[in-house]
């Protein structure tokens, strides 16, 4: 597992559900692409994955919302707890507001749908490790429309103009090197603005970022 911006080759997934005939499916995608991205274990409860993460490591972890032992939200929290850095998509069949919502304050790095084609999901791996927020459009929708209902006071905006331009970047979802090719600036000064974004906004990462943005309306 390395930095943000950083993706390491393949990239090594744990996939956590409790169907063995959706984690054999899933595998079976993933083999699809072995030099993107391998599963480095399965397991099919909240507990073990993460007892399975702390040993394996994974870059990223599929995380389905429904689970045996305690449910994927509960899971993903102590994730954020004992491994900040791993990257967390929830893969589920709820398509609603209420469980996209819980998902991505509880910190989800990405949420995607259990129709997902292997060509998709093979994607939003990458994309995940690449510290953007993978999710179909439909989903995204429900994610601006909901945090703008429950938040109708205008929030303070305490970054600087070309911070906000930063941070309406990072909520499309674009990577570094996106950002910077936007900007007319370097990587290098894309990361400090970013640092700059994370500290003044108390935010663990990207994610929590982007939906500060969303809640401020400034995208």
């Amino acid at each position: 597992m390395l930095g943000e911006g950083w993706i390491t080759v393949p990239i090594k997934v744990l996939l956590v559900d409790d169907h063995q005939l959706i984690r054999d499916g899933l595998r079976k995608f993933i083999s699809l692409a072995p030099e993107k991205a391998v599963v480095a274990g399965e397991v099919a409860s909240g507990r073990e994955a993460v007892a399975a993460a702390v040993n394996l490591q994974p870059d990223v972890v599929l995380l389905d919302i429904n689970l045996p032992d305690q449910d994927g939200v509960a899971t993903l929290q102590r994730l954020r707890q004992v491994l900040p850095q791993v990257k967390v998509i929830i893969l589920t069949v709820y398509d609603d507001e209420a469980h996209v919502l819980e998902a991505v304050k509880a910190g989800a790095n990405g949420y995607l749908l259990k129709d997902i084609s292997p060509d998709e999901l093979v994607a939003a791996l990458e994309q995940a490790a690449a510290g953007q927020t993978p999710m179909p459009p439909r989903i995204t929708g429900k994610v601006v429309r909901e945090l703008r209902r429950v938040s109708q006071e205008n929030t303070h905006i305490p970054l600087t103009p070309r911070e906000i331009e930063v941070l309406r970047l990072v909520a499309q979802g674009k990577s570094n090197k996106a950002i910077a090719e936007t900007l007319f600036v370097s990587e290098k000064t894309v990361k400090t603005h970013l640092t700059n974004i994370f500290r003044k906004l108390e935010a663990r990462d990207r994610t929590e970022a982007a939906v500060w943005a969303i809640k401020a309306s400034i995208i």
